[in-house]
């Protein structure tokens, strides 16, 4: 594929469409399986085309396992499921050393790999787990590889981890702490289906015949997609209001809003920056543009933002939702500065 810059207009179309193409089929395969929740599956694309990590909530039973389930058969990419709990240990996800016994009556040690070396792992209910445990996958969201006994093994390309938790259970769970969170390129919000979708589900269900997806995408097909997703040309005028847009998550800035000065207490980091400018470059091909819009900016900055930001002790007792108060930040932020 040549290089953005030096690519000619057909070229350029020709990547659009197919990145397009490629993902209303993936889209639509995954769709035989989940019904209703078409910005989810929207938004894990988007964290797995971006490069990084999605974080689920949702109460239980809606489809969550099953989309991830879903997306590593529609893409012939290794799956594991890590069932977090509270006796979980590091070595239960990345692996250990255990010892081998050689055919000449020796030993040696082996590194047996752990259920992380995969290319979409379920992280399930991940608070569930002790922040210890939590922290085993910091290494291998960020690097892309893991370290046991001073010794590094690097996963896979590409490599997805897709975390879920309950909203309702507080007993017997362990918040996140903000440097994990910050590893999560969305937080998507789950909803509850309406009254069509949920005939749907059960038509499907508890019929005889379950539909079962199919292949649609070679796993490589993935990394080959990212690097078009950097080339997508980007404004500076553009960047500059995602700039601003992350600057007034900071209650001490100027350009935070009255909202933003009362109920937080630490915003973004350059991490959900990322997050916004690659996401947004995503959505625009997603619609065949080759250039990001401010449309696509706002889109996607509730996902990127969310999980980003830290109440303080006001806003925590008010009950404010970190989404009204991107909302405020969007509508104050003037397009051009």
């Amino acid at each position: 594929m040549s290089p953005a810059a030096a690519a000619s207009p057909a070229e350029i179309e020709t990547n659009v469409a197919a990145f397009t193409g490629d993902l209303r089929r993936l889209r639509q395969e995954i769709a035989t399986m989940i019904v209703g929740q078409d910005a989810i599956v929207e938004g894990v694309l988007m964290c797995m085309l971006g490069g990084g990590h999605a974080l689920l909530e949702g109460v239980p039973g809606l489809g969550k396992t099953m989309l991830v389930r879903t997306m590593a058969e529609c893409m012939h990419a290794s799956f594991s499921r890590i069932q977090f709990t509270p006796d979980l240990m590091p070595a239960d996800i990345v692996g250990t050393n255990v010892i081998v016994e050689e055919p000449g009556g020796g030993k040696r040690f082996e590194f047996q790999r752990g259920p992380i070396f995969a290319n979409i792992v379920l992280a399930d209910e991940i608070n569930r787990a002790t922040p210890k445990t939590q922290s085993a996958l910091l290494e291998a969201m960020s690097e892309g590889s893991v370290t046991v006994a001073k010794s590094t093994h690097t996963l896979e390309k590409p490599f997805f981890v897709l975390a879920t938790q309950s909203p309702l259970e507080m007993e017997g769970t362990y918040p996140l702490p903000e440097a994990q969170l910050d590893r999560f390129f969305f937080k998507l919000v789950v909803e509850f289906p309406n009254r069509d979708d949920l005939h749907t589900i059960l038509d499907r269900t508890t019929a005889e015949d379950v539909p079962r997806p199919q292949a649609v995408m070679e796993k490589a097909r993935v990394l080959e997609l990212r690097d078009l997703v950097r080339k997508v040309p980007l404004a500076r005028s553009i960047q500059d209001y995602a700039v601003r847009v992350l600057q007034a998550t900071h209650p001490e800035t100027p350009e935070a809003p009255p909202t933003s000065k009362k109920y937080l207490r630490y915003g973004a980091s350059p991490r959900g920056l990322q997050a916004i400018i690659l996401a947004a470059k995503i959505r625009a091909l997603l619609e065949g543009r080759y250039a990001v819009a401010l449309d696509d900016i706002r889109a996607v900055a509730a996902p990127a933002l969310r999980h980003r930001l830290i109440l303080n002790f006001e806003g925590e007792a008010e009950g404010v939702r970190p989404d009204a108060i991107i909302a405020e930040i969007l509508s104050s932020t003037p397009e051009t500065r």
